[in-house]
């Protein structure tokens, strides 16, 4: 079954077109991968999709609804979440505190959110930060505490945006492993990344984005041997 579907998905800032017609389908319980090069639109599509950014054309349609223009916030409520790049933690409140700020909006009570929490902390495995501020925390940390907050949130749909963005090899290993676990508990994910060896390890499907538009689609270890993907992205080295 697809939980998200996304028609001729475009979008244009004055006479650049950023995304342009991008058709997808994401199948419940799949991992999709993203690539492409520097300005290829992939941070734009995230926008588009989790309510950050109108659609110039096209349609959002998210577990059967249809989701076009639709709020941010209300996106998020529905249960299709994303991760940002640039982490912006609340950094004098401790790593629970931030985590906990994101269970409220699934659970009323202090007590409840702060329980979710704290499960949740222990899920990613960031429980010797537990009440280290954020500021203090160093990036691999950092990068974990931006996967709590959005897994506080109950996602069914989780957008990963270059979540091993920054880590060093020692620390990219023990991620991979945490996001394929998480996959392997049922959750849906798409997933922006320029280290190809994780996107290989982890994706059943990719994507591969050029200049705003849709280049492949398909098998990920099918795509590296794609001639027009090694030429607008990989690079003839990879080949």
């Amino acid at each position: 079954m697809s939980l998200l579907q996304v028609e001729g998905l475009t979008k244009r800032f004055s006479g650049l077109t950023a995304v342009d017609d991008i058709n997808i389908t994401v199948a419940d319980k799949e991992f999709l991968g993203i690539v492409g090069p520097n300005g290829a639109g992939k941070t734009t599509l995230f926008s588009l999709i989790s309510g950050q950014l109108p659609p110039t054309h096209g349609r959002i349609v998210f577990d059967g609804v249809d989701i076009t223009g639709w709020p941010a916030d209300k996106v998020a409520s529905a249960g299709l979440v994303r991760t940002f790049q640039l982490m912006r933690p609340f950094e004098s409140m401790t790593a629970l505190e931030n985590v906990a700020v994101a269970s409220h909006h699934r659970f009323r009570s202090r007590r409840d959110a702060r329980r979710h929490a704290l499960a949740v902390i222990e899920r990613v495995q960031l429980d010797r930060y537990v009440n280290a501020p954020a500021g203090s925390l160093p990036t691999a940390g950092l990068k974990r505490l931006e996967l709590a907050r959005a897994l506080a949130l109950e996602p069914k749909l989780l957008l990963l945006d270059e979540v091993l963005a920054g880590l060093v090899p020692a620390d990219r290993a023990p991620m991979i492993e945490l996001l394929g676990d998480l996959h392997a508990d049922g959750l849906t994910v798409l997933f922006i990344e320029h280290i190809m060896a994780a996107v290989l390890a982890l994706s059943e499907r990719l994507l591969v984005m050029h200049e705003g538009a849709q280049l492949a689609l398909g098998n990920p270890h099918e795509m590296t041997q794609d001639r027009a993907v090694v030429e607008a992205y990989l690079g003839e080295d990879y080949a």
